[in-house]
């Protein structure tokens, strides 16, 4: 596995995918009874921004540098205030040095009730997570294929939880894999929350068929594009779907989407679409930005 997601850390992307992660927790939160993150492609846990490969690329700056430079409307900043909150507590000040990767924005949001088991197999990025998670009691660190690990710490013994299943996509059949590790892995849980992100490429019909076959009682996709797609193949757009979404999530990404259109849209080619993978429920939403 070549893919070094320190490239990449803090993009478009990223911001997207954890404000949506970040607004999960928020409402397992809301509920006493204790729950379980099963993050199973965490990656390094925390990436500097001012290191090589951030620098290398820049993608942080029409990302979560726009984003943090961005005067945000109120209701707009209400929902940011988990994922915010976890920016800050990686940074001194005002200074943004450090980006929180997926397991380290959710052991933000724990509270001492609950778990977070962070999944890494490439041996630099597992060491680096262990370094940042180390000396934590509600955290256990697993160097371990995470496909694997999706078949092996799914179920949790919690009733309530989130599965974090962000591949790198370096192998041809990742969608098909992340179709059908999901779907196996809510037969096991069906009580848990799923969230996968994937890279819009073009590819995605027989993946999201396989979705709807599934036979998930809900399921909301949306799909996020910042400009046209790029002609040399970088990404300019990208998805997220959840399995058993908290009821209010699709409103709240109804209000946030057009928002983070606007802050990180580089073309007229930017837009959104939200909608419901089950197959016996009406598309939820459609959106584009302005």
């Amino acid at each position: 596995m070549n893919y070094r997601h320190a490239f990449h850390a803090g993009n478009f992307a990223d911001v997207f995918k954890h404000i949506i992660v970040a607004r999960m927790l928020a409402h397992l939160r809301e509920k006493i009874g204790p729950f379980r993150v099963i993050d199973t492609h965490a990656g390094e846990g925390i990436y500097d921004l001012a290191g090589e490969e951030s620098s290398r690329t820049g993608e942080w700056r029409d990302g979560v540098g726009r984003l943090v430079a961005a005067e945000l409307p109120a209701n707009a900043a209400e929902l940011m205030a988990p994922y915010l909150a976890a920016l800050r507590a990686c940074n001194a000040g005002d200074e943004l040095r450090y980006y929180p990767g997926s397991p380290v924005l959710a052991r933000h949001l724990l509270r001492p009730q609950d778990r977070l088991v962070a999944c890494e197999l490439e041996p630099r990025a597992a060491a680096a997570l262990s370094r940042q998670l180390r000396g934590d009691p509600a955290v256990k660190v697993v160097r371990i294929d995470g496909w694997m690990a999706l078949n092996a710490y799914v179920p949790a013994k919690e009733r309530r939880g989130l599965v974090i299943i962000d591949p790198p996509f370096e192998e041809p059949n990742d969608l098909i894999r992340l179709a059908d590790g999901a779907t196996a892995a809510y037969r096991k849980w069906p009580t848990g929350i799923y969230l996968m992100w994937y890279p819009l490429k073009g590819h995605e019909e027989h993946f999201i068929k396989r979705l709807r076959r599934a036979g998930f009682e809900k399921c909301l996709r949306v799909e996020f594009a910042v400009a046209s797609p790029a002609p040399a193949g970088g990404l300019s757009a990208c998805g997220v779907i959840v399995v058993n979404p908290p009821w209010r999530l699709a409103a709240e990404i109804r209000t946030l989407a057009p928002l983070l259109l606007n802050v990180l849209g580089r073309d007229p080619g930017r837009g959104y679409m939200l909608d419901d993978l089950a197959p016996s429920l009406p598309s939820v939403a459609a959106g584009e930005g302005k």
